[in-house]
């Protein structure tokens, strides 16, 4: 036998009021020996807007619900309502079922109960929870980032995330004063492309040495995906002495990839290339400009290679000038060994110009960024042409040159770009521009000689037939 839902819920309440109540009835009724002893007042089970003098009946519990069992009928319960007041009013009594007692109502008869899962029509769990009681525990593997290898270049080993100088020596210097050539490494902790930056392979170039300075101690190796390779100073002896050339008075640039058993540029050139070049994936080689000329910040790179124009996309505010290179060149050398390789211009030899490093930082800044190795918010500028064509305008007459231009000036033709003054018979010169285009080298202030390089122009090609 079970109750129902109302009864389970008020029975305990009720319970407690029987318990109290149905001694003071006995009392009442004589059905209780009290020995004498002062008993509580009688309580009447009833609701607050019960009648005080209505009579209550007994009532058990059964299977249908409460039902009145005994108690004082007709006028004799009247009667003693009458004679005793309100204090002999009959209780309410309840009585259990002796198959069931209060510890038989458990919160799993209640209604009162937390949500339960869906079901459908035959009782069967819905949705997530069926997929689960479906199916067994899945172990779902944890996805890890790829770790980065240790580099190894120069028979040394740089871990993943941490930085290391190396030493680079040719091998043709006596061996008791040989001097090493620092080569910075930044391995990031991130696998990645490599990027190698070389500069001062002529000796008096000073702007690419701090530039790849600025590079490589601004990168964090933790954050960096790839490594990055600098020689700052690729000609040692030719930065010690301020000189462009080597100790042979050979351009280092005219004997790339070199031989082991040619001339002393040829041997530099030959251990430069094996030992480092060849582990890179891409290369900028930093120059300036030759002796007394300034070069505006831009890019020379051979077009026609499909990886190279590539590379050239990821230099922010560098304008490029289309050239294929001459033989013996590292750019030419390492695009032809599968390196893709752009030649850097920034600025005059001899000098530490700001503006122009600055320029170089921020182009290898946004190639890094370009080409996923680095995260960090890079804000692009305006892209700059690619010059197609370009041409030096020389001077007709020696004397000293005063240039009307800055660098970086559209020019159409016709215009003045300086005057060749000559200091004896002030006999003066203009130089003008021969065609349309932008002011991408000159000389600086000097004396000059007839059929002196001075101004150097780009010109944008109108068509895909003159670019080709």
């Amino acid at each position: 036998m079970r109750l129902s839902p109302t009864s389970r819920l008020i029975l305990p309440v009720l319970l407690a009021v029987a318990v109290v109540t149905g001694k003071t009835w006995a009392r009442d009724t004589g059905s209780v020996d009290t020995g004498g002893a002062a008993q509580p007042p009688s309580m009447s089970a009833r609701s607050a807007g019960d009648d005080p003098t209505q009579d209550h009946a007994p009532v058990r519990l059964n299977d249908d619900g409460p039902q009145v069992i005994a108690g004082p009928a007709g006028s004799s319960a009247s009667s003693a309502s009458e004679s005793q007041g309100p204090a002999a009013e009959a209780p309410l009594v309840i009585e259990l079922p002796e198959d069931e007692s209060v510890e038989d109502i458990t919160a799993a008869d209640s209604d009162i109960r937390k949500d339960k899962p869906a079901t459908d029509n035959n009782g069967e769990p819905q949705g997530e929870v069926a997929d689960r009681e479906a199916s067994p525990d899945r172990v779902i593997p944890e996805v890890r980032p790829a770790q980065a290898r240790p580099f190894r270049l120069l028979s040394g080993e740089v871990l993943p995330g941490t930085t290391a100088r190396l030493g680079w020596s040719p091998g043709i210097q006596i061996s008791g004063l040989s001097q090493p050539t620092p080569v910075l490494v930044v391995n990031g902790s991130l696998p990645g492309p490599t990027l190698c930056m070389t500069g001062a392979v002529h000796g008096d170039e000073l702007n690419g040495i701090e530039i790849i300075r600025r590079v490589i101690y601004d990168l964090d190796p933790g954050e960096l995906s790839g490594t990055v390779v600098g020689v700052p100073i690729v000609n040692l002896q030719g930065f010690q002495q301020g000189s462009r050339y080597l100790a042979d008075r050979r351009d280092l640039n005219r004997y790339f990839p070199g031989s082991e058993d040619g001339s002393l540029a040829h041997r530099i050139a030959h251990s430069l290339f094996e030992q480092v070049i060849l582990n890179c994936d891409m290369l900028v080689d930093i120059h300036t400009g030759s002796l007394k000329r300034t070069n505006l910040p831009q890019l020379r790179a051979d077009m026609d290679n499909p990886g190279v124009a590539e590379l050239t996309r990821g230099f922010d505010s560098m304008a490029v000038v289309h050239s294929s290179g001459g033989p013996g060149m590292l750019r030419t050398a390492a695009t032809e060994a599968g390196v893709p390789t752009v030649t850097m211009e920034v600025g005059e030899s001899m000098r530490i110009q700001q503006e122009q490093i600055k320029a170089g930082v921020n182009s290898l800044v946004s190639l890094m960024e370009k080409q996923g190795m680095t995260t960090r918010l890079f804000q692009w500028g305006d892209p700059e042409p690619v010059y197609y064509q370009s041409h030096w305008v020389r001077a007709d007459q020696g004397g000293i040159l005063f240039s009307d231009v800055e660098l970086g000036a559209y020019v159409t033709e016709g215009t003045i770009l300086g005057t060749v003054s000559d200091p004896i018979t002030n006999e003066q010169s203009h130089i003008r521009a021969d065609a349309d285009g932008r002011v991408i080298g000159m000389a600086v202030d000097q004396v000059v000689m007839a059929g002196f390089a001075a101004y150097h122009l780009g010109s944008r090609a109108e068509t895909e037939e003159q670019a080709e």
